[in-house]
């Protein structure tokens, strides 16, 4: 992606005091597409496919604008969360938890113990607290047993957010 574009695809962010300053049809438009989902699916392969950190950002923007949230992205979302070329790994967490896919689980407990170097200073441990609320919305019995597991860890805050669940789900 050049560098005009990833600032057209920057437009579809949403900024406090400013708004958006492009919508979802011009950038379809631009890059001659009909179809935000597929767009974003193009641009994602893209960006895996050339391990490039900011495409990948900018192909996750394209995705969340256009609204796009179906199965297409399971497999691309659970291929590149452990990727460390990229820096989406909290973005990629919450698609998968908004997906309620059983297939996420092992993917979503790998990110309440894993914490990727550019995450390295976060004591609040975003990433796996993500996880756990991910987990939480999965209604299947490997996501119950993943929190129960969680329970006993060593980390406060895993720990609290994993009973928080339990009990959110009626499971304690």
């Amino acid at each position: 992606m050049t560098p005009e574009e990833q600032d057209l695809v920057r437009g579809l962010v949403f900024v406090p005091g400013k708004g958006r300053t492009r919508t979802i049809d011009e950038v379809l438009a631009h890059f001659g597409e009909f179809d935000g989902g597929a767009l974003a699916l193009r641009l994602l392969r893209d960006a895996m496919e050339r391990r490039d950190a900011d495409d990948a950002a900018m192909a996750l923007i394209v995705k969340a604008a256009a609204g796009a949230s179906g199965e297409e992205f399971l497999e691309l979302l659970i291929e590149l969360f452990p990727a460390e070329w990229h820096w989406e790994h909290e973005d990629i967490v919450s698609m998968l938890g908004k997906l309620r896919s059983p297939r996420t689980v092992p993917t979503l407990v790998e990110a309440t113990h894993w914490v990727p170097e550019h995450l390295d200073w976060d004591e609040n441990r975003a990433l796996a607290v993500k996880a756990i609320w991910a987990l939480g919305a999965i209604p299947v019995a490997e996501a119950r047993e993943a929190l129960e597991g969680l329970r006993d860890d060593e980390n406060e805050i895993i720990r609290e957010n994993a009973v928080k669940q339990l009990a959110r789900r009626g499971e304690l």
